[in-house]
């Protein structure tokens, strides 16, 4: 009997969406303010998963240009009927203070791969929508009323209204079918044993996060809340590999076994903070006699690891490689940028064959126009590297490596000039959105047409170094905390991402070109 082994999707994918089609398995995850949005990944197996690519590729369905840090795509939906693919997805523009100015999607699709249609507006009463596909053809939207008056729950319930593909649009009134406290979000409908169960993320996205259940006759209630306050948290569970454990969907396969995909999160101690954001396992659940979900370990707490069915075949994919030489005209899926999609203007593997052209732009505190390309970063010890060939001409004009979080929290290996020593290299970072060059480590290297640089992660601490030729190293006696890197110190709910970027702020978009780039977890 085959074991996969949790979290099965590593570093940044939080809120899995779990889809079975046939024998395939999918789950999308959010995306939050990097482009493309929805990551969706594909496995035939439940162990091995490799990433399919994105469900929102183009401006048209997706504009997040301007939106605060991890305000974006939260919590998109993935489901299947009458094959066609439905996708529904919010794109959250403000998120602090008693207001969250939201705005919930609908994108259909003839196959996972797409292409994907243009938006269908649902609503913006909140967050967190999902679509149910009843047994009479009839489908409904479930999502989180977000209530902003003083003295109210900011959750203000569950909220059901139909939706009506002939019209493309909810019709029908809007009914709220279920409260709880704490906070519930995160709602996904599920027919079974003659119920409808309504599954709910509970207690916030963090270390008090968990997932309950409710369920009813009748899909508009009212809903009876499952007797077991939770069917999965590791809340009370501080030793446990998997913290944070919530925010999940169901899938029933082939054998009839079923299956719960959801997010957690692996810690560093002591600080207790999780640098790779919120990431996927999986767990065997099943149904009690009196019809309720359980996990299939016992208890609540998320394990380690979880059988799969005897008769599933292994099914291995071709192992991804963790360099890339930009000898393609087209990125791997991998890469995320920031906000901005992709563009010629700006990011390039065509104009100089074997190199990705970087054409400087806004700072890394920008909302707007940032030239950055990056990617997940997904264990605790991790390598990154890349090679430049960059000649900056003035202060303002700087490209390199860096380890991103958000706009207020990252740090970067950058090459720029300076007045005295001509071309240079040395770390600079931002910490709670203070801007910090550490000069007096800063070396000159007028002499070097090309340049290497490599950031080395070992659990909490994070250090970088520069060579003229990839075999001799200079180490910079700057050491990072890795662990800021997360939304434990930093708030939010992303990860930590390994990147090339470049900035000119001057506005004459000075030329980086990145000859490879590798980002090795070990």
């Amino acid at each position: 009997m085959m074991q996969l082994q949790n979290p099965v999707l590593r570093g940044f994918n939080p809120d899995p969406s779990f889809l079975r089609v046939g024998e395939d398995y999918y789950i999308a995850t959010s995306t939050f303010e990097w482009f493309p949005g929805v990551a969706i990944y594909h496995s035939r197996d439940l162990v091995n998963w490799r990433m399919l690519g994105h469900g929102l590729t183009r401006k048209s369905q997706l504009d997040l240009v301007g939106i605060p840090d991890s305000g974006g795509i939260w919590a998109p939906a993935l489901s299947m009927h009458d094959g066609i693919y439905y996708l529904v997805y919010t794109i959250v523009r403000n998120r602090l203070g008693a207001f969250k100015d939201v705005h919930n999607y609908l994108v259909t699709a003839p196959e996972i791969t797409g292409p994907w249609s243009e938006p269908i507006y649902l609503n913006s009463s909140g967050f967190d929508p999902s679509l149910f596909h009843d047994d009479d053809g009839r489908k409904w939207v479930v999502n989180v009323q977000w209530d902003h008056r003083p003295a109210h729950p900011r959750f203000g319930g569950i909220v059901l209204q139909e939706y009506s593909s002939t019209q493309q649009r909810l019709i029908g009134p809007m009914v709220n079918i279920c409260r709880k406290v704490p906070l519930i979000e995160g709602p996904n409908i599920y027919k079974a044993n003659g119920f409808y169960y309504l599954m709910l993320a509970e207690g916030g996205t963090d270390w008090n996060h968990g997932i309950s259940m409710a369920r009813s006759k009748t899909i508009a209630g009212p809903y009876e809340l499952d007797p077991q306050p939770l069917v999965l948290t590791s809340r009370k569970s501080p030793g446990a590999a998997l913290q944070k454990a919530g925010h999940g969907e169901l899938i029933q396969t082939v054998s009839g076994r079923w299956y719960l995909a959801h997010l957690c999160s692996r810690a560093l101690y002591p600080a207790r903070r999780c640098p790779l954001g919120r990431e996927t396992a999986i767990q065997e659940v099943v149904w009690t006699a009196d019809g309720w979900l359980r996990l299939k370990s016992g208890g609540t707490d998320p394990q380690n690891q979880c059988d799969v069915a005897e008769s599933t075949k292994p099914h291995v994919w071709s192992a991804e490689p963790d360099r890339d030489d930009f000898n393609s005209p087209h990125l791997s899926p991998h890469w995320q940028s920031l906000r901005d999609p992709v563009a010629p203007d700006w990011a390039d593997t065509s104009e100089r064959p074997g190199f990705l052209r970087l054409r400087g732009r806004e700072s890394p505190h920008s909302l707007f126009q940032q030239s950055i390309l990056a990617q997940r970063i997904q264990s605790f010890h991790a390598t990154a590297q890349c090679v430049l060939e960059f000649d900056p001409k003035h202060f303002s004009q700087c490209a390199g490596l860096i380890i991103y979080y958000d706009t207020r929290h990252h740090y970067y290996l950058r090459v720029t000039h300076d007045e005295k020593l001509g071309k240079v290299v040395g770390v600079v970072q931002t910490d709670a959105g203070v801007y910090l060059e550490h000069t007096p480590c800063q070396i000159a290297i007028s002499d070097w047409p090309r340049i290497f640089l490599k950031a080395v992660i070992h659990d909490e601490t994070l250090e970088f170094q520069a060579s003229a030729d990839g075999q001799v190293w200079h180490s910079f006696p700057v050491t990072c905390d890795f662990t800021k890197l997360s939304a434990d110190y930093a708030g939010g709910f992303t990860g930590a991402f390994a990147g090339l970027c470049a900035q000119d702020l001057g506005g004459t978009r000075a030329i980086a070109d990145f000859d490879y780039f590798q980002l090795q977890n070990h």
